[in-house]
């Protein structure tokens, strides 16, 4: 299993920017990803990164304001997000997939998360 550890989550007015961080430790992963959920809705993806290979996944929400990056020496996963809306206050979420899916963006294809950091942003 891997174990994820998010931080960096906080109150942002709109327009600013925050960075979280994902450390996972164990075993290493095929893919970690970043998903939120805001109250009262599902849990929607954001972004992913493959953990071995340059390719990364963003929801069409984000393109082009948050930005996901890998440290492998620090077994660390980044989602820098810039001109933050109130519509992207939500409890993010960092999780791990061992294997390769059809469909990367899926909850589904996710075996482990981590607890949740919240991200307010004030209009």
């Amino acid at each position: 299993q891997v174990q994820l550890v998010e931080s960096g989550g906080g109150l942002v007015q709109a327009g600013g920017s925050l960075r979280l961080s994902c450390a996972a430790s164990g075993r290493t992963a095929y893919v970690v990803g970043w998903f939120r959920q805001a109250p009262g809705k599902e849990r929607e993806f954001v972004a992913a990164i493959r953990w071995n290979a340059d390719r990364t996944y963003y929801a069409d929400s984000v393109k082009g304001r948050f930005t996901i990056s890998r440290d492998n020496t620090k077994n660390t996963v980044y989602l820098q997000m810039n001109s933050l809306q109130f519509e992207d206050t939500a409890v993010y979420y960092c999780a791990a997939a061992y294997n390769y899916a059809p469909y990367m963006s899926s909850v589904s294809a996710y075996d482990s998360w981590g607890q949740g950091t919240q991200v307010t942003v004030s209009s």
